[in-house]
């Protein structure tokens, strides 16, 4: 079978930067709902047409992945706002209660980048934003997607790297 609007394709990946060094590794099968909201638009486009076993190199600029990277969705919190123990790495859905930050999103997930005692640093780029991304795909298996697949626009399980809906907020799986 062919990869065309609606399946579901298995893949394996490796994501690296534009240096070559590896960000992440897709080894063993994960399935995607292709034509609907489990990748990126450019992925998709690469993968019409392709079947088992055929593999995939692409070039993904910042527009084509998660967009340039926007200073404006930095922000600083209290830190008495945030729960025991807190880390830089941290990821929290949305702003804390009580935050002070009228004009942020409220629907992001905020990174924790810098902890001060007063005071934490929270962005709400997604941490690929502003990277030029090249991507080795290779398509393991295609199938029929199910009435409830079409339904939902998604297998439910894709990580998150490559989610189209992820836009800037996600994390890496």
């Amino acid at each position: 079978m062919q990869i065309q609007s609606p399946c579901v394709v298995s893949l394996t990946w490796t994501l690296s930067d534009a240096q070559n060094r590896r960000l992440d590794e897709l080894a063993e099968p994960v399935e995607f709902f292709y034509g609907g909201d489990d990748l990126l638009a450019r992925v998709e486009e690469a993968l019409a047409g392709h079947g088992p076993g055929d593999e995939l190199q692409l070039q993904l600029e910042p527009e084509e992945a998660f967009g340039a990277y926007r200073s404006e969705l930095v922000c600083y919190e209290e830190r008495r706002l945030f729960p025991e123990p807190l880390e830089a790495g941290m990821a929290f859905e949305g702003l804390p209660a009580g935050h002070a930050t009228a004009d942020m999103p409220d629907d992001l997930v905020y990174l924790v980048t810098e902890v001060y005692p007063s005071h934490v640093v929270l962005d709400g780029n997604h941490p690929l934003a502003g990277m030029a991304l090249r991507l080795h795909v290779k398509v393991v298996a295609v199938r029929e997607a199910s009435a409830d697949e079409i339904r939902a626009r998604t297998v439910g399980e894709a990580p998150l790297v490559l989610k189209a809906n992820a836009g800037r907020s996600a994390p890496l799986h």
